[in-house]
């Protein structure tokens, strides 16, 4: 949920329900949430099923609040880079965003934007989120591997 990689505790009629930690309410926009706010959900990936797009495992690194938001000529937002995450972050590279995989199509010294194509859009709550929103962030498996290889190498 959110991109929170969840376990459903109970399945209702027109509900679901999940054991979340104080770990998990303090890391990420989970505990922002009211009944009834929309929410953005995936199910996981099962064994044999095509990959489409980057690994997103739901290990949410941090919370980027939104900083702007433009509509025209094509919808961007532009996020703070978290001090944690920015390492990870590259031009071009991967990000999930509340849970959505998503392109960095430009970054900054303390700030990245991505775009989001009219299917995403029409699919997912981004664009509809207040300004300072805390989007919970997942950098690409593969760049945080990659970083952190490098840094061991180097003590």
């Amino acid at each position: 949920m959110n991109g929170c990689c969840l376990t459903v505790a109970e399945m209702m009629e027109k509900t679901i329900g999940f054991d979340v930690v104080i770990e998990t309410l303090s890391r990420t926009n989970l505990g922002l949430l009211k009944i009834g706010d929309r929410v953005h959900l995936e199910r996981a990936l099962r064994a044999g099923d095509r990959i489409d797009g980057h690994f997103v495992q739901g290990h949410v690194d941090g919370t980027a609040k939104l900083l702007d938001k433009q509509m025209e000529p094509e919808c961007r937002l532009r996020l703070e880079n978290p001090t944690g995450v920015a390492k990870y972050v590259v031009p071009k590279g991967s990000v999930a965003v509340d849970g959505v995989s998503l392109t960095v199509a430009a970054i900054g010294a303390d700030w990245f934007e991505v775009a989001l194509i009219p299917t995403t859009l029409a699919r997912t709550e981004l664009a509809n989120r207040p300004m300072e929103w805390p989007f919970n962030i997942e950098a690409d498996v593969l760049s945080k591997t990659v970083v952190t290889w490098l840094e061991r190498q180097q003590k």
